[in-house]
């Protein structure tokens, strides 16, 4: 995945909590989004492979269905 493909940032890794939720995220331009700035930015479009959807009351990010499991955000590298 490249950001020069899209013209958005694609997510290349994530930070998780002792529980295994993804509390933050790592693009492939270097940047690191907590988890709110990163809801923002894929609301706003800024971000290539991944949906916002309401669940459990609250807005998650989630990568965009394509039936890869490696592509899953739970299955990125940490950082």
């Amino acid at each position: 995945m490249n950001s020069v493909d899209s013209g958005k940032e694609a997510i290349v890794a994530v930070r998780k909590n002792d529980e295994g939720d993804i509390i933050a995220f790592k693009t492939d331009n270097g940047r690191e989004l907590d988890y709110l700035s990163a809801l923002n930015e894929a609301k706003a479009g800024r971000l290539a492979h991944v949906d916002v959807f309401h669940k459990y009351g609250r807005d998650i990010i989630r990568s965009e269905p394509d039936g890869i499991k490696e592509n899953n955000l739970d299955h990125l590298p940490t950082f």
